[in-house]
């Protein structure tokens, strides 16, 4: 057996006992709101005494959680934006998301690519259609309209050739929205009953014509460009 195969093994174990530790031990009410609203005082006394200690913490968890595909995420962005603020809060949770969004691309990528073709093959289709057709701008529609789970993105997009780099920006700025609403709801977060009441049907809706805005003026420069007519004496006529 290779290295290569032997560390490949090594990470899928890992990825297996990190999911099973945090279900043996229910570590899931942690990140429930109920748990968030009852800890949020002593949290942000924590906070107060040790700034960066916590962001560092929190960052770590984030990523961790986002990484693993685990729930909580939603729950995660609401304590950004209990503990430090709109603009703190949105930075670092922009930041963690998408670094652990990444981390879990890459895993899908060079490690549980034949268990995500088993498990989501049926939706594979439609990503590859989407990318093929717009690139780029796919991703971002996808990141800004609730179509797939962000999970299943994530894990996704690992079996696509999207570039890392670009698949780490254009995630990060589509995700960037939704992350400003959470983050901002974060700081009335003893009125928040529910993580439904957060996103209203109005909210949905506006995020779905932002995420089909770059792919529509795509289109209608494409549409230009075909119909624009060629300049004088630019001919391809052969005497």
């Amino acid at each position: 057996m290779s290295a290569a195969a032997v560390k490949k093994i090594g990470l899928v174990v890992a990825l297996g006992m990190a999911v099973m530790l945090f279900l043996f031990f229910d570590l899931g009410r942690f990140l429930s709101l109920e748990y968030l609203k009852d800890s949020q005082q002593r949290y942000q006394e924590i906070y107060r005494q040790s700034r960066l200690l916590v962001v560092g913490v929190y960052m770590a968890v984030y990523i961790a959680v986002t990484a693993l595909s685990l729930p909580g995420a939603a729950v995660m962005t609401l304590a950004g934006g209990a503990l430090f603020g709109l603009v703190t809060g949105t930075v670092v949770v922009s930041f963690a998301s998408t670094i652990g969004a990444t981390c879990a691309c890459l895993a899908a990528r060079f490690v549980l690519r034949d268990w995500v073709q088993s498990r989501f093959g049926d939706r594979l289709e439609a990503i590859n259609r989407g990318m093929q057709t717009e690139g780029p701008f796919y991703l971002f529609s996808l990141r800004l309209i609730p179509i797939f789970p962000f999970f299943v993105i994530n894990l996704l997009m690992g079996l696509t050739a999207l570039p890392l780099r670009t698949y780490f920006w254009v995630s990060q700025l589509g995700m960037l929205p939704a992350t400003i609403v959470y983050v901002n709801a974060g700081k009335e977060l003893a009125r928040i009953d529910s993580l439904a009441g957060i996103a209203s049907p109005t909210l949905i809706a506006s995020f779905v014509i932002l995420g089909l805005f770059p792919i529509a003026v795509k289109k209608l420069l494409g549409l230009y460009r075909r119909k624009r007519p060629l300049p004088a004496g630019d001919t391809h006529d052969t005497v």
